[in-house]
């Protein structure tokens, strides 16, 4: 497959712009509009892929976002997981990385599940 050009990229962001009035739920699989949406969406999914790879989160980002998806302060982390709320704020600035321990009460905690703790 050959690889999407900035160009194509641009247009195809444009195009999309034109077409999302056009298009909505109960708009046919097959409808022309619908059928080169699809396409300029994969395009621009493609060149963003490439150009914008999104990394595994790390361990801070992960509970940083936990946190406030569940609405929840370092304290209150803190007291579940039964560490102290400066070390709780260490993991999230990165200065140190939790134990297995704690790591697995984090992801008790937060919802989270080990194998994103771990980055896989």
């Amino acid at each position: 497959m050959a690889t999407v050009t900035k160009e194509q990229y641009e247009f195809a962001l444009q195009r999309v712009e034109e077409l999302l009035p056009l298009v909505d739920e109960n708009t046919p699989a097959n409808d022309r509009n619908a059928l080169e949406l699809t396409i300029m969406s994969n395009a621009i999914i493609e060149y963003e892929n490439e150009h914008f790879p999104i990394g595994t989160p790390t361990v801070a980002q992960l509970i940083e976002l936990a946190l406030e998806e569940m609405h929840m302060t370092q304290k209150q982390l803190a007291q579940r997981v039964g560490v102290s709320p400066s070390r709780i704020n260490d993991y999230i600035s990165g200065r140190a990385e939790p134990t297995l321990k704690v790591a697995r009460q984090l992801c008790m905690a937060l919802n989270i599940t080990p194998a994103m703790m771990m980055g896989i």
